[in-house]
C-alpha cells in the first residue's frame, strides 16, 4: 500500500486514475471487513449522490483497534502529553485503548445511546477525547465534536442542527496558565436544546461545576457500573460515521457527513503514504481533534495504521516557546505535522528557544490548513528539519476527508509554498469563471475535482440541496473547492486562497456572513462587512468595516463591546483584528457589499480598486479610504 518511489507513484496514479475501481478496491483490501462490498463505487455529482464499497459491512473501530490486538496489543496507540509539563505523560497501549473504549461505548448504551443517535462531544484534548469519540463509532452512534474554543450559542446551534441526544464534557480545560470552564459553557448552551437527554462530565481540572439531577452524570462514576466488553456494531459502508460543522458563506454552520468505509480507507491510505509511516515511530500532530485534521489524522488515520499517535493538550508558547521541541526531544518523535500559523509563531521568538533541543529524531514535517508561506517553509526546514526532514505541504478540506494534494514524503521533490501533486485516485482541474478547464502548465484558475474519492462528504447533515448549491452547482459535474490555484511549469499546484466569501484563520475556516452576522447583533451596529487581510501570524486577520452611528462617545470601549458580543456569539476565534467605524459600505446598486473593494483598503493597495462608478455612493469609498489612512 505503501509508495516507495518516484515511478511507483506515477504508476499508482495512472491505474487509479484509469481503473479508479480497481486501484480503491485494492486499497481497500488493507482493512478488515465483515462482509465485502458488491460495488465498489456509484456516482453522480448532479445530485449529488456517492456510494463507495456498497453492500460492505464493518466497524471502524475493529480497524483502529481490535486487528492491532494480535500483534501490537502492548505497542503504544495514544502518548498523552498534558498542559503542564511538570505533570506527567500518559502512555496507551493498544490493548488498554481497547478496554477503555469497550468500557466507555457500554457507558453510552447504559445513557440510552444507540446506533443511529448523534452525540456531540466538547472536550479537551484529553486522551479520554479519543476515547469518546471511537467509543460513538464502536456503537454506530454519530459523534460531532466540537471545538473547545467555540461559544454557548455556536453549541447550541450544532446541536439543535445535528438533534444531539447526549452531551460528552469535561468540568474544564486549561489553555496555558488559564483554566476555561466547558461545562459552564454547555450549560449555558443547553438552555435551548430540548433534544439533549443526558450529559456526561469528566472531571479534569477539578473546577466546581452544576450538575443537574436526572441529566449529569460523571465519566469515572459510570464506568464503574459497566464492564469492557463490547461487541462492535455492525455498519454500512455508508452509514454515518460522524458530522463536522464548518463555517460557510452563509451565517448557519454546516454539518458536513462523512460515512464508515469510504473515509476509513482514504484517511487510513493517505496516513500511511503522504507520511510514509514506519512500525513503532512516533508520531505528533498538533492539531486539535475538533477539527477535521484531528479526526482524520491524530484518530482515525494514524490508528487504523497501527502508528503511535501524540495527543497534545496545550498551546506551543505555554510555558515557553520551546514546548513543541520539548515534547518532540522527550517522545522522541519521529514525524511533526502543524499549522503555518504555529510556525510563524514560533519563529518570532528567534532561535534561542531551540538551543540545546535535541530534535534528531524528527524524519518528516508537515505542514496542514493553510498555504504555507516561503520564509516559513526555510525556517521550518532548516531550524527543525535541519535540511533532513522533507516537508510535506497539506492541501485537503473538512468536506474532502482527507489529504488530496502533497508531495509523499521521501518520494516527491518539494517545492517552499507548493502542495505539489495531487494524490492517488485525485482528479484536480483548473478552470475559469464559466467552468471551462484551463489546460496546460503555468495557468491559474479556480480548483475542482473532477471524479469522486473515498474520503469525500456525502452531504450537509439535514439539508441535502445545501450541499448540493454549495460544492456541486457552481460548475456542473465537478466537486469545487471554493480554492483559487495555479499549475506552475512542473506541473506542481500551488493553493492562492479562497476565491468566495470564506476567511482562512491560523487555519480554521470562518465565514464572513457568520461574522457579520455576530457583529450585528450589537445593539448600536447599523451594519457591517468583513474581509480578510494579510496578517504575520495567522496568514489572514479579520478587518471588519462596521456603521455605527454613536461611536464618536466611546469609540475603544464600543471596540471591546463589540469584539465581547463576537466572542459570545461564535466564540474568540472568531474575534475581527481591526475595527474600522465608517459612515457607508460601498454598495452595487442592488444593494450587494462590493468586498473586493474593502479587502484592497484593507490591504493598503488604494491605488487600484478598479471602476467604482457603478456603485450606489462612489463617494463612501474615500471616506473609508481616508478614515483607514487615519487609523494607522
Amino acid at each position: 500500500m505503501q509508495i516507495k518511489s518516484l515511478e511507483q507513484y506515477e504508476e499508482s496514479y495512472k491505474k487509479s486514475i484509469e481503473n479508479p475501481e480497481q486501484f480503491w478496491g485494492e486499497v481497500a483490501q488493507n482493512f478488515r471487513w465483515r462482509k465485502p462490498w458488491y460495488k465498489v463505487l456509484s456516482w453522480n455529482f448532479e445530485e449529488p449522490n456517492i456510494k463507495w464499497f456498497e453492500g460492505a459491512k464493518l466497524n471502524i473501530t475493529e480497524n483502529c483497534l481490535d486487528r492491532h490486538l494480535e500483534h501490537s496489543a502492548d505497542k503504544p496507540a495514544i502518548i498523552w502529553e498534558p498542559n503542564d509539563p511538570e505533570q506527567d505523560s500518559v502512555t496507551l497501549t493498544y490493548k488498554m485503548l481497547h478496554e477503555a473504549v469497550c468500557r466507555f461505548a457500554n457507558v453510552l448504551k447504559r445513557n440510552g445511546a444507540q446506533k443511529g443517535d448523534r452525540i456531540c462531544i466538547y472536550m479537551p484534548m484529553v486522551p479520554e477525547l479519543a476515547i469518546a469519540v471511537l467509543a460513538c463509532a464502536r456503537i454506530g452512534a454519530v459523534h460531532s465534536v466540537v471545538f473547545g474554543g467555540f461559544s454557548a450559542k455556536s453549541i447550541a446551534d450544532r446541536i439543535n442542527d445535528a438533534k444531539c441526544k447526549l452531551v460528552i464534557t469535561a468540568d474544564g480545560v486549561y489553555r496555558g496558565a488559564k483554566p476555561i470552564p466547558l461545562k459552564d459553557v454547555i450549560d449555558d448552551a443547553l438552555i435551548g436544546c430540548p433534544t439533549v437527554e443526558k450529559v456526561i462530565v469528566l472531571t479534569h481540572v477539578r473546577t466546581p461545576v452544576s450538575m443537574l439531577k436526572g441529566r449529569d452524570v460523571w465519566w469515572e462514576d459510570e464506568v464503574k457500573h459497566v464492564n469492557a466488553v463490547c461487541e462492535a456494531e455492525e455498519m454500512d459502508a455508508e452509514d454515518l460515521l460522524f458530522i463536522l460543522y464548518t463555517s460557510g458563506s452563509t451565517g448557519k454552520p454546516k454539518g458536513v457527513v462523512h460515512t464508515c468505509g469510504g473515509y476509513m480507507v482514504y484517511a487510513g491510505y493517505t496516513f500511511s503514504n503522504v507520511f510514509n509511516y514506519q512500525p513503532d515511530e512516533v508520531y505528533f500532530c498538533t492539531a486539535d481533534i475538533g477539527w477535521i485534521t484531528g479526526h482524520s489524522y491524530i484518530v482515525y488515520g494514524p490508528l487504523s495504521q497501527g502508528a503511535t499517535t501524540l495527543i497534545f493538550e496545550g498551546v506551543p508558547t505555554y510555558p515557553t516557546p520551546s514546548r513543541f521541541w520539548d515534547i518532540v526531544e522527550k517522545h522522541k518523535v519521529n514525524i511533526l505535522y502543524t499549522a503555518p500559523t504555529a510556525i510563524r509563531s514560533l519563529m518570532s521568538f528567534g532561535d534561542e528557544p531551540l538551543e540545546g533541543k535535541d530534535l534528531s529524531s524528527l524524519r518528516v514535517l508537515g505542514s496542514v490548513g493553510e498555504p504555507i508561506n516561503e520564509e516559513a517553509w526555510h525556517w521550518f526546514d532548516e531550524k527543525i528539519g535541519h535540511g533532513k526532514a522533507p516537508i510535506v505541504d497539506t492541501w485537503w478540506q473538512t468536506e474532502t476527508g482527507g489529504i488530496m494534494i502533497s508531495p509523499i514524503a521521501n518520494v516527491t521533490k518539494t517545492k517552499p509554498s507548493y502542495a505539489t501533486l495531487p494524490l492517488p485516485g485525485i482528479q484536480p482541474v483548473l478552470v475559469d469563471e464559466n467552468g471551462v478547464e484551463i489546460e496546460g502548465n503555468d495557468v491559474s484558475g479556480n480548483l475542482c475535482i473532477k471524479f469522486p474519492w473515498p474520503g469525500m462528504l456525502r452531504t450537509t447533515y439535514g439539508d441535502h440541496e445545501r450541499c448540493r448549491q454549495t460544492y456541486f452547482s457552481t460548475y456542473p459535474g465537478m466537486y469545487f473547492t471554493g480554492d483559487g490555484c495555479l499549475r506552475d511549469e512542473d506541473g506542481y499546484y500551488r493553493i492562492t486562497g479562497r476565491v468566495d466569501d470564506v476567511l482562512n484563520v491560523s487555519g480554521h475556516r470562518i465565514g464572513t456572513a457568520e461574522v457579520e452576522n455576530a457583529i450585528n447583533m450589537h445593539a448600536g451596529v447599523v451594519e457591517s462587512a468583513v474581509v480578510g487581510y494579510p496578517h504575520d501570524v495567522k496568514g489572514q486577520g479579520i478587518y471588519a468595516f462596521i456603521i455605527y452611528p454613536n461611536h464618536h462617545q466611546d469609540a475603544d470601549l464600543t471596540k471591546k463591546d463589540i469584539l465581547q458580543t463576537v466572542t459570545r456569539v461564535i466564540g474568540a476565534i472568531a474575534k475581527p483584528d481591526k475595527i474600522l467605524f465608517v459612515s457607508g459600505l460601498p454598495k452595487t446598486r442592488s444593494g450587494k457589499i462590493m468586498r473586493r473593494i474593502l479587502r484592497k483598503i484593507a490591504e493598503g493597495e488604494t491605488s487600484n480598486l478598479g471602476d467604482t462608478s457603478t456603485l450606489l455612493d462612489p463617494a463612501v469609498v474615500d471616506e473609508i479610504i481616508e478614515a483607514a489612512k487615519n487609523k494607522q
